[in-house]
């Protein structure tokens, strides 16, 4: 007899939770068959944070820096074993039983294995078939591999492979220039690897900013990395312990170590979907409506990466938010507007919404003020005076469509611009707000102000 649930979970990473804990009354079973939590908090985000902040603690304190209790005379091997340790303790060696078990205690089951449809309303677990009124799919992504002649016989790391040894290469090439890829070079650039970062096209996280592109580039280089724009890889050899890679222009070099940062895409590989009528192209993206419902099947719901939407933990959580309160009868759409986006280099860089280039391509004239980080006292207290600041208006409306900001703690405060972007609102009403002294968020508040001066009358604030 096959077991039923109210809602099956295929993949137990971050946009599943929302849902196991937003369906309270029905029943529920979540499928996974590698880690409850998926890559996040054991293989991507929080070991990769851990090592990042250790790696600019241990720089600065080396470079002399205000760095309270650091000290710099720790050798870059020993630095590098410590952020080690304090990172397979904060992912509990990637065990994870506790993750489970609070999993269980909401009262959802968990299944162990890889789930695959085989009829409408059925999925086989480990020789299993279990039913379900409505199946939700959170199955990830799976990185890209370049198609490099001689790759496959050199020593290479993915970021989760990356994030998961102890291994301290000597010298490594990253391949992508995204933020994964430019966070990584960070890291282990700033641990005393000789690191050269390969970039297709001529800018880095080529999404954001032309200035945003050139600051992280500069953050790169200070740290040692070689930024490489404008280049690719044409073939790879093993050399030694390493390799040695053919890079265009004619140029080579040798590494220990080769990481590819050159994407991911949506692993929807061996789901059984064709049994719902749905065959999408492999490592192509499920199309969901507002509602976040596959579109084409009955019953059908997707979160997170294998929606190829804002690949992002926290856009995961709120697709999990969004089908749970479906799941549970009301009418929820996703707005994808207000999703930040982050690279934890040092400085950091946060955005929202569009860049400047972006709102003119959409049709949007835009408006754009700016302000430099150093132009708070918090950038003094803290002796952080690196970064900026832009806000980006539609001059019609009134309104903030973007906003990017560079250093000053932004991936704390950039939500604040979120907010306003996601609810569209004034800019005539965000010029009243107070922000705490002394604080980076207060750099809004000069943008802002230029802002409502600069905007039409209909839309300006009104005179006090």
């Amino acid at each position: 007899m096959v077991r039923s649930f109210d809602v099956v979970i295929l993949g137990a990473g971050a946009g599943a939770k929302p849902v196991w804990n937003g369906v309270r009354g029905r029943s529920v079973a979540v499928v996974e068959p590698a880690l409850v939590g998926g890559r996040c908090p054991f293989l991507a985000c929080v070991p990769s944070k851990a090592m990042l902040r250790a790696a600019t603690a241990w720089r600065l304190a080396r470079e002399g820096g205000f760095t309270g209790l650091f000290t710099g005379a720790v050798p870059a091997r020993e630095a590098y074993s410590r952020a080690v340790a304090h990172r397979e303790r904060l992912v509990n060696g990637r065990d994870d039983g506790a993750a489970a078990a609070a999993l269980k205690r909401t009262g959802a089951e968990l299944l162990r294995g890889r789930g695959r449809v085989v009829r409408p309303g059925v999925v086989a677990v480990a020789g299993t078939e279990v039913g379900y009124r409505d199946l939700v799919l959170n199955t990830g992504s799976v990185p890209e591999v370049p198609d490099v002649p001689g790759l496959a016989e050199c020593p290479t790391w993915t970021s989760e492979q990356a994030m998961s040894t102890d291994e301290y290469p000597e010298s490594l090439l990253v391949l992508g220039g995204g933020a994964v890829g430019c966070e990584t070079a960070y890291l282990f650039a700033a641990f005393g690897c000789a690191v050269t970062l390969v970039q297709r096209g001529p800018r880095l996280v080529p999404r954001e900013e032309d200035e945003a592109s050139e600051e992280i580039a500069q953050a790169l280089e200070r740290v040692g990395v070689r930024v490489l724009r404008n280049t690719t890889p044409t073939g790879a050899r093993p050399h030694g312990d390493g390799a040695r890679v053919r890079l265009t222009g004619g140029r080579s070099v040798e590494v220990s170590r080769i990481l590819f940062a050159t994407g991911r895409r949506p692993d929807t590989s061996g789901l059984g979907l064709e049994a719902l009528g749905l065959r999408p192209e492999p490592g192509a993206p499920l199309t969901v409506d507002d509602r976040c419902r596959v579109a084409g099947a009955q019953n059908l719901w997707a979160v997170g990466d294998v929606t190829g939407v804002s690949p992002f933990t926290h856009t995961a959580h709120y697709q999990g938010r969004v089908v749970a309160a479906n799941l549970s009868g009301h009418v929820v759409r996703a707005d994808y507007r207000g999703v930040p986006r982050t690279v934890y280099t040092d400085p950091v860089l946060a955005s929202v919404g569009h860049t400047e280039a972006s709102a003119r391509a959409a049709g949007v004239d835009p408006l754009v003020a700016a302000f430099p980080v150093a132009g708070t006292v918090r950038s003094a207290v803290d002796d952080a005076r690196e970064g900026w600041v832009k806000l980006v208006a539609d001059s019609a409306r009134g309104v903030l469509v973007g906003a990017t900001a560079v250093g000053g703690r932004a991936e704390e405060w950039i939500s604040e611009v979120s907010q306003a972007v996601r609810a569209d609102l004034p800019v005539a009403a965000l010029v009243d707000t107070v922000h705490p002294f002394p604080t980076f968020s207060e750099a809004l508040e000069g943008p802002l102000w230029e802002l409502a001066s600069r905007l039409p009358r209909a839309v300006a604030p009104a005179p006090r």
